[in-house]
């Protein structure tokens, strides 16, 4: 990148050297917070169980542990990705269905979190190709566009951390080597 910043005008060659050393510290000063955090923090087993999750880190797999508690409050999947704000809202009317923008009162902490997981996702799509989280946000950008399959992906990991946590077994992929043929032999 040296090479290419010589480049630059003066001015600007200043302006990028000090914007790199402002990325430096804020990177320090991540990592210090970071050693803080694994310091204090006592990773539980659903701690555990939500890092197999794709996209979900270790502070993410805390805000997550803390905001749902116990997950037996939630009768469904379905009610946790609500609950989470990953859900479009529903306007049925004349036989015509509308989803709209997902809801707005919800648990915010729960939202930023799986929003979060997800772009995680999208930016490790091409990466991440064989999984199947990488497989619906690339099918879904295509009809839906970006913003539409962020929050798609998001209920997804929603969904998937109400049985991980459920069943107390590590997130898995589906097991594409042997699809369902619905051709008569």
């Amino acid at each position: 990148m040296e090479d290419r910043s010589r480049e630059l005008p003066p001015y600007t060659q200043k302006c990028l050297c000090k914007e790199l050393e402002l990325l430096n510290e804020v990177e320090d000063k991540i990592s210090q917070i970071e050693v803080q955090i694994k310091a204090v923090m006592i990773e539980t087993a659903e701690i555990k169980l939500l890092r197999t999750i794709p996209g979900i880190g270790l502070i993410l797999a805390v805000v997550i542990s803390t905001e749902i508690s116990d997950i037996n409050r939630f009768s469904g999947p379905e009610k946790l990705a609500s609950y989470s704000g990953t859900v479009p809202r529903l306007i049925a009317s004349g036989g015509k269905v509308f989803y709209g923008p997902i809801r707005p009162d919800v648990n915010r902490y729960l939202k930023w979190a799986f929003i979060e997981a997800a772009n995680t996702v999208v930016i490790f799509h091409k990466k991440w190709s064989n999984r199947d989280v990488a497989k619906l946000y690339g099918r879904l950008r295509a009809k839906k566009g970006h913003s539409k399959s962020v929050v798609a992906v998001a209920r997804h990991l929603a969904e998937a951390t109400y049985w991980v946590l459920k069943k107390r077994e590590p997130y898995k992929e589906k097991d594409v080597r042997n699809p369902v043929s619905s051709k008569r032999k």
